[in-house]
């Protein structure tokens, strides 16, 4: 029974007693609690050995005077590869500190979503920036790779915009336009590529502010975006346009592009399938995984869809409001991603689109929700006194639906690739099933996945850090190199006291293996060479499995000495 005494006592504790403020807070702190749960298990979990590895290298060739796009390969802009320059040189060349860097990226992503959709209320916001974190985290971990840097400047962009566009007139709200604009700029400095997504956005958002903003906003991006003329100064304009756009838009895509859809019963992706190999477990029933991606895939241009037409709708029906504020530009950002998930549909692919995409439903499918019961509601007032709100009941039901949605995508749809990672992740947190296995040299650590390839990997290391001399050549590649679709380009972060020998310490079908690329002039001038038979088995439904030039063998074969051999890994040197 409830006694007056007890009926104060809950008021005293009721929420609706602590501040706005207080609120934002109690959010933001559950979202903090989210990440570090996996946080332990994320900083020594193995990372994409060559994606992280020349996220390590990259920036370090530039502190050696070394420059992306003309003395290495790199497929993207150069801002995330100076970012992180900046940062080791301040605080070293290590794997925690490149993970701090992609965990900001991460976090800029899941707080920026948040803060944007917060005029369609905490939950649903706080939802949102969790469901995002879960699906981003699961493909490449804390790797600060350059599209989840760009995905956090662009969302964050968009925050900081909507924030302008409804601020008091005055200083604050024009340094927000500046901000925001800066940020969008920022972003086009790391991925190029996303010129469509933040063009629309951009102009949807510059559209919503006042005209003493508009400027300001549009300032601030062109400012940052000329930092593309020195780049462009050092590094060469034809190499940069190579870079940037001939290698990755035209050379690479036949080695790289899979079936759209995707195969219903086979997974095409080859790390995809490598991944399927560790498996820890799910409590409820689950489709095949090929099934899950084939289902995945479907659900990006409905989700796609469904946010551009509640954005819409809501645009029309309340056009000056925070709400369409906040949903309008990023559904036209959301839009423009659609082509990530169809140039390469493999699960990595699809979590970059769905992480912003599935969270987006939530406000869409609210918006949606909202416009029936208000159709529904007049309807019936019409024929009846009931009032609209007792037809769909009350707003907090109506949430719940919305929440609910990418929720039950997670739990029973897609389980095995974000929430199982996720929850793999926590529980490696705790000591549990621990999948990341240290190669260490001089202080410097790289984890992969398995122990066998793990003690390996340090034996060569063992081997090559006794013999070297300080400043001779090494090279880093699969031991056919006449299909360069892969490379453990983690290797030249290990021994930094080596130049590398060649520009591709990315190795891409296509682009190193082809008699124009030069690999073999270089493969004649090194010293050392790490060959790996690890991705051996590389077989995609594309161009990837075409063996091309065999000039790279032949200059090994004639020129090299197999000093040692671990498992899948041989280490060799020049012959006398």
């Amino acid at each position: 029974m409830t006694t007056p005494a007890t009926e104060r006592e809950s008021e005293r504790f009721s929420i609706s007693r602590i501040s706005p403020r207080g609120r934002d807070a109690l959010c933001i702190v559950f979202l903090g609690v989210l990440v570090l749960l996996a946080l332990p298990g994320l900083y020594r979990y193995q990372g994409p050995p060559m994606e992280e590895g020349f996220m390590l290298a990259f920036p370090e060739q530039i502190l050696k005077g070394n420059m992306p796009h003309r003395d290495f390969l790199h497929l993207y802009g150069p801002g995330s590869l100076w970012l992180l320059a900046i940062v080791y040189k301040v605080a070293g060349v290590t794997l925690a500190v490149e993970r701090s860097v992609g965990l900001l990226q991460h976090l800029g992503t899941t707080f920026g979503l948040f803060f944007l959709l917060k005029p369609f209320g905490r939950r649903v916001a706080t939802v949102a920036g969790a469901v995002s974190f879960i699906i981003l985290i699961g493909p490449a971990g804390l790797s600060a790779l350059a599209w989840n840097g760009a995905l956090a400047l662009g969302i964050c962009s968009l925050a900081v915009g909507a924030a302008a566009a409804h601020a008091e007139p005055g200083r604050r709200a024009v340094m927000l336009a500046v901000i925001s604009g800066t940020l969008a700029g920022t972003a086009l400095l790391f991925r190029p590529d996303m010129i469509i997504a933040m063009g629309l956005a951009g102009v949807a958002m510059l559209l919503r502010q006042p005209r003493d903003r508009r400027v300001a906003m549009l300032g601030g991006g062109v400012v940052t975006l000329l930092l593309y003329i020195p780049h462009m100064v050092i590094s060469g304009v034809g190499d940069s346009f190579n870079g940037m756009f001939m290698d990755p838009v035209f050379r690479l895509r036949p080695g790289r592009t899979l079936p759209a859809p995707p195969s219903w019963g086979s997974i095409d992706g080859f790390l995809q399938r490598v991944g399927t190999l560790r498996t820890t477990g799910w409590p409820l029933p689950m489709l095949d995984q090929s099934y899950q991606i084939y289902i995945w895939f479907w659900l990006v241009p409905i989700s796609i869809l469904l946010v551009l037409v509640a954005a819409w709708r809501l645009r029309r029906r309340q056009p000056q409001s925070r709400l369409t504020t906040a949903l309008w530009p990023a559904s036209l950002f959301n839009l423009a991603l659609i082509t990530q998930a169809f140039q390469r549909p493999d699960s990595t692919h699809l979590a970059w689109v769905t992480g912003i995409s599935f969270p987006l439903l939530i406000p869409a499918v609210l918006v949606l929700l909202d416009e029936l019961a208000e159709r529904v509601g007049q309807r019936r007032t019409d024929a009846s006194p009931n009032p609209s709100g007792r037809i769909l009941g009350p707003l907090r039901n109506r949430q719940i639906v919305a929440i609910a949605l990418p929720l039950v995508i997670l739990v029973g749809v897609v389980p095995f690739y974000p929430l199982r990672t996720y929850a793999d992740l926590v529980s490696q947190s705790f000591g549990f099933n621990r999948f990341g296995f240290p190669v260490e040299r001089d202080g410097r650590v790289f984890y992969l996945g398995d122990p066998t390839t793990a003690r390996d990997a340090q034996r060569i290391t063992d081997e090559l850090g006794d013999m070297l001399k300080e400043g001779q050549t090494l090279i880093v590649g699969p031991r056919d190199m006449s299909r360069t679709n892969y490379s453990d380009s983690f290797f030249y972060y290990l021994f930094p006291d080596l130049e590398s020998g060649t520009r591709y310490i990315e190795m891409d079908p296509g682009l190193a293996d082809t008699d124009e690329s030069g690999l073999s002039e270089e493969l004649a001038k090194a010293d050392w060479l790490v060959l790996s038979d690890v991705w051996a088995g590389w077989t995609e439904p594309n161009e990837s499995a075409v063996s091309r030039s065999q000039k790279p063998n032949r200059v090994i074969d004639k020129h090299f000495c197999t000093v040692a051999e671990a498992g899948l890994f041989t280490l060799m040197k020049r012959c006398r």
